[in-house]
């Protein structure tokens, strides 16, 4: 029997997500979930300042006999190009950081030359082999999960590892943040650090051998050793999208492209076509929930944004046309994907698996005692 339709009364999350749970005031576990992240992780005003400051201080000490500061990613999007400019206001020395997928759109690459030219950042690109990432990403659909963003995600957090590695850093700047990043449900997207997951479905979909794809491994998976690496510095300041742009636009020149991660062509295909026709899943949904629970939108303006069309439908069309030819594949072959059985993680084997085993607690157990 089908679940009757419902919607937060506080968001705009509803059951497109399977798992969402209300509570007796029809308000979202996603809310709920929201609430508990600003209150752990977001230190904001003359707090949050200071604690910057502290950090700042704390980088610069230990890279004064380095060439560089820190690492932090660069895509042309609006988080990342913030984080570049707070960074160099702040006094840091940063390694810019962009993986090069082979989906970036001209206007993204224009965004991350302004950046670097006018902030004068360094710029490393890291290329990935196209016929192994074409060969990943059409795995990927067809396993016919909703992930198939989770090999630029994976490869994107291992390229700034490597390169972290390499110029001697211990940190690496990121412009997640929890304000606007807190209500994406498990059901659309997980498994963005579990190689076991990717390796499984490429070694049932796949046909070119993953020789140059960069990725974590199964030890990095249970006891990450990076995680402390990474700082979300926007956590720490009052950050706000909309207040972000003008002044991005503004001071260097970046142009805005239509929409969350929009920047790539495939994502901006993928998650504006391909997961609301397959899977029914709108992810300006959770986007827009994220930032109706930080105040930057009313929740009726969210709803009035979800009334238009996750883009173009004439871009949708040449961007089809496009995915076609880059993948090469016929019309006919991707209906044929398109209309596969949905699966999920869960049906791929993946590392995630050991959470759920009694060995895993015990060994996180000990693991923990011993880092004491």
């Amino acid at each position: 029997m089908a679940r009757a339709y419902e919607i937060c009364t506080r968001c705009v999350m509803d059951t497109s997500d399977p798992a969402i749970v209300f509570d007796e005031q029809g308000v979202c576990n996603h809310c709920h979930t929201h609430d508990l992240q600003i209150q752990r992780k977001v230190v904001s005003g003359e707090e949050g300042e200071k604690k910057l400051e502290e950090i700042v201080a704390k980088i610069k000490e230990q890279n004064k006999n380095n060439d560089y500061d820190c690492v932090i990613g660069v895509s042309g999007g609006v988080d990342s190009t913030y984080v570049a400019y707070k960074v160099k206001q702040l006094g840091l020395r940063p390694l810019a950081v962009h993986l090069d997928n082979g989906w970036d759109s001209e206007l993204a690459i224009k965004n991350v030359e302004n950046i670097c030219r006018k902030l004068e950042i360094d710029l490393h690109t890291i290329v990935l082999d196209w016929n192994e990432f074409r060969d990943l990403q059409i795995a990927f659909l067809k396993a016919s999960t909703p992930d198939s963003e989770i090999p630029s995600d994976h490869a994107i957090v291992v390229s700034m590892l490597k390169t972290a590695k390499m110029i001697n850093v211990g940190h690496i700047l990121t412009g997640y943040n929890v304000k606007t990043e807190t209500h994406l449900p498990a059901e659309w997207s997980q498994g963005h650090f579990d190689w076991g997951y990717i390796k499984n479905i490429h070694k049932q979909f796949g046909k070119v051998k993953l020789k140059t794809f960069p990725h974590l491994n199964l030890m990095h998976f249970l006891f990450p050793p990076y995680s402390k690496k990474f700082i979300n510095i926007l956590d720490y300041i009052d950050f706000s999208k909309k207040d972000a742009m003008p002044i991005l636009e503004k001071e260097i020149g970046w142009r805005y492209y239509g929409g969350k991660h929009y920047e790539s062509i495939y994502t901006r295909w993928f998650q504006g076509y391909w997961l609301p026709t397959k899977f029914g899943y709108d992810k300006r949904r959770s986007h827009l929930s994220s930032v109706v629970c930080s105040g930057e939108m009313t929740r009726e303006e969210a709803l009035e944004e979800l009334k238009k069309s996750t883009y173009p439908e004439e871009l949708q069309k040449e961007d089809t046309a496009y995915v076609l030819k880059k993948f090469d594949l016929t019309k006919d072959q991707l209906d044929e994907i398109m209309n596969l059985p949905k699966k999920s993680y869960w049906d791929y084997a993946p590392y995630g698996r050991i959470y759920r085993t009694l060995l895993y607690r015990v060994l996180r157990k000990m693991y923990r005692s011993f880092k004491k």
